[in-house]
C-alpha cells in the first residue's frame, strides 16, 4: 500500500488530499474544525484529535475512559494565572489577556494544534465546570484568529 500523501485540485475550490485509503475534502484550503468540549462528556466520533489542555489531570476520570490522542500540558494557563483566576466568571475578561498573553509563549504547541486541524477535526478538552469562562475558551479564540491569519496569507500570497 502507498504510504504517501497525495494532493489533487478537483476544482478552484475543493482540494482532495489521500492519505492511504482515506480521503477528506477541503473547501479553500481551510481546517478542519477546532471545538471545545468538557473531558467528563462521552468521547463521540466526531471529536475528532482529542487534545487535553488542562495542567492537572481532570479529577475522577481515568485516562481509559478520557480517550485522549494527546495532553498538552505547556499549553495550560500557569499555575499562578490559574489559581488567581478560580474560575470566576467576573475575573475572565482579565484572565483572557493574561492568559493571550502567555500563550506568545506557546508558538510551537499553537502551531502543532493548527497542524493537526489542517489534518483532522480537532477537539479541545478541558476540565472545568463552567462552560463559558474556561481557558479551552480562550484558547479555541486564539487558534480560530490564527487559523484566518493563515487563510489569508494563503490567499494573498497563495
Amino acid at each position: 500500500m502507498n504510504q504517501s500523501i497525495k494532493n489533487d485540485v478537483i476544482s478552484n475550490k475543493i482540494k482532495r488530499t489521500t492519505i492511504t485509503s482515506k480521503t477528506c475534502y477541503k473547501e479553500n484550503n481551510k481546517m478542519h474544525s477546532i471545538k471545545i468540549k468538557r473531558i467528563y462528556e462521552a468521547p463521540t466520533a466526531n471529536d475528532g484529535y482529542r487534545i487535553l489542555v488542562d495542567r492537572l489531570w481532570p479529577r475522577g476520570i481515568s485516562k481509559e475512559h478520557a480517550k485522549i490522542d494527546e495532553w498538552i500540558k505547556e499549553i495550560a494557563p500557569s499555575t499562578e494565572l490559574r489559581k488567581w483566576f478560580n474560575h470566576q466568571p467576573e475575573l475572565f475578561p482579565e484572565f483572557s489577556k493574561k492568559y493571550k498573553s502567555e500563550l506568545q509563549q506557546q508558538k510551537a504547541a499553537l502551531q502543532h494544534i493548527l497542524d493537526i486541524a489542517k489534518k483532522q477535526s480537532v477537539c479541545l478538552l478541558y476540565g472545568a465546570k463552567d462552560e463559558h469562562y474556561n481557558q479551552a475558551v480562550v484558547l479555541k479564540s486564539i487558534l480560530d484568529s490564527l487559523e484566518q491569519l493563515l487563510s489569508l496569507r494563503t490567499e494573498k500570497y497563495g
